[in-house]
């Protein structure tokens, strides 16, 4: 099964379907007086607009229904085939917010038709002198009905079997750019938040958080289009369990959600800080393997393993290969880092260097843990400690 067979099972498309009456019409040359001499330019060269039927604050309402309904579907899903792509788990929420977006249209429909009249009267009066020209282009009130409609469909996609090579090439072109389209989604919603709740601040409540959780979900629905995401959200859960519970969110907590919020405002970066700690994972399962290989090949009492363990440390040449290149994942890593210019990269890397450190040392036995030190590269408790330095700034 191809990536994007795999993909298409895990999604439906929902498409929305709203229609609102624009209360617009074109502009004729007769509806314009003219001053004496005067000349309207050619067709091919300017268009005359439209006239305004009513008032259009009148249709405002129908207009905050259809962005509702797709903020719904952002909300949890990623824009497909101009629809959205909709993990098949959530699919029964959003049908279920869809269904009720889609019974308040209905009842603003029927309240604005029962007063199309009187708000086409009203805008007459507002505008006497064009009274002419606005009557003579007024559509009837079932005319209007016609042009008012709420709908939605939920589908499943499948790639079809019979289609050429290179339709089918297409479709897996847009499937693939899935991930893409996500993380651009996520690149605006945490854009808005920086400029709106977080830059300039000294303190901020819980409530600036929201958009964080929002992305936080929407990421962690969407996990299965790029590997990437996981460790992302990972870093986000991280942040959102040190938040108390009561008081403002200040100093180095409030610079690390504005480093977090500036890293999901850039799609490139966010992708690549994914990659980092997908990267930095490996040492920790190699090291723990390690221990648990030296552990079980060794039944003896604990006094007497410690010492054959020293023994074949500083004796055999095989075990001592064991452990290099051991760490050289994550001093690639750290040095990687350490180049980038991006400042809220660099926040977040050194955090995340410091768990996988405390990771590594919880997991080494306490009766090797002198001999493991020996082995490994020099310099690691240094490094942890400028990291700690530069994760709280």
């Amino acid at each position: 099964m191809t990536q994007a067979n795999i993909i298409l099972d895990r999604v439906v498309l929902v498409k929305v379907d709203a229609n609102i009456y624009g209360a617009r019409k074109k502009l004729k040359k007769e509806d314009l007086v003219l001053a004496d001499g005067s000349k309207l330019p050619p067709e091919d060269l300017a268009s005359l607009g439209s006239k305004r039927l009513l008032d259009p604050d009148k249709l405002t309402v129908f207009n905050r229904l259809k962005k509702e309904a797709e903020r719904i579907c952002l909300r949890v899903g990623t824009r497909f085939l101009g629809g959205f792509a909709v993990p098949v788990e959530s699919a029964a929420g959003i049908t279920a917010e869809l269904e009720r977006i889609a019974l308040d249209f209905a009842a603003a429909k029927t309240e604005f038709l029962a007063g199309y009249d009187a708000a086409v009267t009203d805008w007459v009066v507002r505008h006497p002198e064009f009274a002419g020209i606005i009557e003579q282009a007024v559509d009837s009130v079932e005319f209007v009905s016609t042009r008012l409609s709420f709908d939605y469909l939920v589908v499943s996609v499948a790639l079809p079997e019979s289609l050429p090579e290179k339709e089918i090439e297409r479709l897996d072109s847009k499937i693939g750019s899935l991930s893409e389209q996500m993380f651009h989604e996520i690149a605006v919603d945490a854009n808005l938040l920086v400029e709106q709740s977080l830059l300039g601040k000294e303190q901020v409540t819980r409530s600036a958080l929201r958009p964080i959780k929002r992305i936080r979900d929407k990421l962690d629905g969407l996990g299965f289009l790029d590997h990437r995401v996981a460790p992302v959200v990972s870093t986000i859960d991280d942040l959102l369990a040190r938040i108390p519970n009561k008081g403002a969110i200040e100093g180095s907590l409030l610079q690390e959600i504005l480093a977090t919020a500036m890293l999901l405002a850039d799609p490139d970066k966010t992708r690549r800080h994914g990659e980092g700690l997908l990267a930095e994972q490996q040492p920790v399962v190699e090291a723990v393997e390690i221990n648990e290989t030296v552990e079980h090949a060794e039944p003896e009492p604990a006094a007497v393993a410690t010492l054959v363990i020293a023994e074949a440390a500083s004796d055999s040449t095989d075990f001592t290969d064991l452990f290099d290149g051991i760490f050289d994942d994550e001093i690639e890593t750290e040095s990687v880092t350490t180049a980038s210019d991006d400042w809220a990269v660099k926040v977040l890397l050194d955090k995340s260097q410091v768990d996988v450190a405390t990771d590594v040392d919880k997991a080494i036995q306490p009766d090797v843990q002198s001999d493991r030190v020996a082995v490994t590269a020099d310099g690691d408790d240094e490094e942890a400690e400028d990291s700690d330095q530069d994760y709280w700034f």
